[in-house]
C-alpha cells in the first residue's frame, strides 16, 4: 500500500510539473508580443544594401595649440612602457587630403585609451561624424582594438546612424605621419561599411 500511494505521489508530481511548464511558457509565449513584433525591412525604407568606400585623413593633436585630443586618465605610476592605463577623449578633425589644410569633411569623436601593458595597443571606441554633401550629419561608429605600431591595423564597424543605420564593415588604419616626440600623428583610414 505504501508502495503505490508513493508511485501515486510521484505520479502526480509529474504530472503538475507538466502542468505548470505549460501554463508557464503559455504566459510567455502570449506576453512577448507585448513588446516586440516582426515587421518588414520596406518600412523602414531599407533598399538593397550597397557598399560605400571612404579613404581620408584624421589629425589626432595631442600637442601644441589647437590640441584634438586630450588625456583624461593618467596611467599610474608603476605603468608600463606602453602607456597602460591611460586614456584619451578626441575630436579630431577628417580632411580629404593628409595636409590639415585640405577640405574638411567631418569629425572624429570617442575616447581611446591604452589596454596592453607589452604592447603599443589601443582600445578605440568613436563616431566618424560627416559635415559634408549626402553624408551631412550621419555617423558611422567603430569599435576595437588599434595595434599602432602595425603597417595596417583593422577594426569593425559596429553601427551608425543617417544614412548609415543598420551599418557594418570594416576600417583599415594606417599611419601616414608620427612624431613620437610630441605625439601628434596624421593617420589614414579607409572604412568599407555596408549600409541600405
Amino acid at each position: 500500500m505504501e508502495r503505490l500511494s508513493r508511485e501515486a505521489l510521484v505520479f502526480k508530481v509529474i504530472i503538475f510539473s507538466f502542468l505548470m511548464l505549460a501554463f508557464i511558457r503559455t504566459g510567455v509565449a502570449q506576453g512577448s508580443y507585448d513588446y516586440v513584433k516582426a515587421i518588414d525591412a520596406k518600412e523602414l525604407g531599407l533598399a538593397k544594401e550597397k557598399v560605400t568606400h571612404f579613404h581620408f585623413y584624421v589629425h589626432d593633436t595631442i600637442t601644441g595649440t589647437n590640441t584634438t585630443s586630450v588625456r583624461i586618465v593618467q596611467p599610474p605610476s608603476n605603468a608600463s612602457a606602453t602607456g597602460f592605463g591611460f586614456i584619451n577623449v578626441m575630436d579630431d578633425p577628417i580632411t580629404e587630403r593628409p595636409e590639415v589644410t585640405s577640405k574638411m569633411i567631418g569629425r572624429v569623436q570617442g575616447i581611446y585609451g591604452s589596454t596592453s601593458q607589452t604592447e603599443f595597443g589601443l582600445i578605440m571606441a568613436m563616431n566618424f561624424v560627416f559635415s559634408d554633401g549626402k553624408y551631412n550629419g550621419s555617423t558611422i561608429s567603430v569599435l576595437g582594438r588599434n595595434m599602432i605600431l602595425s603597417k595596417v591595423r583593422e577594426l569593425p564597424v559596429i553601427g551608425g546612424s543617417g544614412v548609415f543605420r543598420f551599418a557594418k564593415g570594416y576600417v583599415q588604419v594606417k599611419t601616414y605621419y608620427l612624431n613620437f616626440k610630441l605625439g601628434n600623428a596624421i593617420l589614414e583610414y579607409d572604412i568599407y561599411v555596408l549600409h541600405y
